[in-house]
């Protein structure tokens, strides 16, 4: 009497750990790598100089004819130095959220990359966090490039400058956490448009070019809601040596949209490949 041999039973993603993560997001930042070789390395530049070419025009030509300005702390810097950490943290985020916005709803709707990722071991968490780190990268190399700048310039006004830039890679990580979760939702083109309606806000009002003090009470109650406003004070302190125990407040709220970001980018991949 001949056995009867069951069928195996898949051993595929049925809940735990595995459903989520295969430990290697290495793969996905390999894979960007290789593909970034036939890129544009002028689109890729660009995106280094525009935060120079505002610290030339602004910070040095209207510098000469500002002066010093009083920071939040109440101690006053030159110009230069109060604009300069911030657009390198207004760099962090719009390297970061384009990394984390276009080219993922590319990938998403139109490529069907993360599709073949997912029937591969690799799990939504590994996507997640690899194209996030790629995105760091870039503004890893950003963020030198400027910081040696801000160094030749004298911009730098302590040694705690050298944390500005793991301090990069925080905020760099928060924004494109959160703008890989927010892109997961989006079908079409137009809705990318809400994102420059976001970012520019942000870039204007966030104590980028001048005081936060120069508005009124309700205004600087909501400026300081927006995660641009934590990133610029936060390295705007490292830059200037102006140290506090509140820029442990902005570290964590870094920390918090990354979770959060995570754990929403984490669940629509595999609310729309796997479940």
């Amino acid at each position: 009497m001949s056995a009867v041999i069951a069928p195996e039973t898949p051993t595929g993603r049925r809940g735990g750990v595995r459903a989520l993560w295969a430990g290697n997001p290495g793969a996905v930042v390999q894979r960007g790598l290789i593909a970034a070789r036939s890129s544009s390395w002028i689109v890729v530049l660009s995106g280094f100089f525009e935060p120079v070419f505002y610290l030339a025009s602004l910070g040095i030509g209207l510098g000469a004819l500002i002066g010093e300005v009083e920071t939040s702390s109440g101690a006053e810097v030159p110009y230069a130095a109060y604009i300069a950490p911030a657009l390198l943290a207004v760099s962090a985020m719009n390297g970061a959220v384009y990394d984390s916005t276009w080219n993922v709803f590319f990938k998403l709707n139109y490529g069907k990359l993360y599709e073949g990722m997912l029937s591969t071991s690799l799990g939504p968490l590994d996507v997640a966090l690899g194209e996030i780190l790629y995105a760091l990268l870039r503004g890893l190399v950003y963020a030198t490039g400027f910081m040696i700048i801000m160094q030749v310039l004298g911009l730098n006004l302590a040694w705690t400058a050298v944390l500005a830039v793991p301090a990069v890679l925080l905020i760099a990580f928060g924004f494109a956490s959160i703008g890989m979760a927010v892109t997961s939702y989006m079908k079409t083109f137009q809705h990318m448009d809400w994102i420059n309606f976001v970012l520019l806000p942000m870039f204007l009002f966030s104590a980028t070019f001048y005081p936060i003090t120069v508005y009124p009470e309700w205004v600087q109650v909501i400026v300081q809601a927006l995660p641009l406003w934590h990133g610029v004070e936060l390295i705007r302190g490292l830059t200037t040596g102006i140290l506090s125990a509140g820029m442990l407040w902005h570290v964590l709220y870094f920390v918090v949209m990354i979770a959060l970001g995570l754990v929403f980018t984490t669940k629509r991949l595999r609310a729309l490949f796997l479940d």
